[in-house]
């Protein structure tokens, strides 16, 4: 599994943070360690200099083997939190992203009851 870690200017980018954002995503989504070829992570401040609440953006990309790519990103006031809000989103996408394609839906209602009249 490739993970990608960027930041921009306003975030400083060092060996603590991306061993940090490594273990973070292989512990999180070590269930998925097969089926997740890439993770692409990109911290921002988006407000740079002029401050502000909840102006730290994480986001998080993860392709999987035969799914399309999912893309999700969360803003906090601290790096830690953007991550992890970043981390349950992607969660949650990932398990909606592979139920579907694992289980697809069955026939629809009107199609069965056609051929049960046939």
């Amino acid at each position: 599994m490739n993970i990608e870690i960027r930041t921009d200017k306003n975030i400083q980018n060092n060996e603590r943070l991306i061993s940090y954002i490594r273990a973070e995503l292989t512990n999180e989504f070590q269930r998925y360690a097969e089926r997740i070829t890439h993770f692409s992570v990109h911290l921002s401040d988006e407000n740079g200099d002029k401050g502000g609440d909840d102006d730290l953006r994480c986001m998080i990309e993860a392709r999987l083997a035969g799914v399309k790519p999912v893309a999700v990103s969360h803003k906090a006031g601290n790096v830690d939190t953007a991550i992890h809000g970043a981390i349950e989103r992607l969660k949650r996408s990932l398990e909606h992203a592979i139920e579907k394609k694992d289980n697809p839906r069955a026939k629809p209602l009107v199609e069965a009851e056609e051929e049960d009249e046939a």
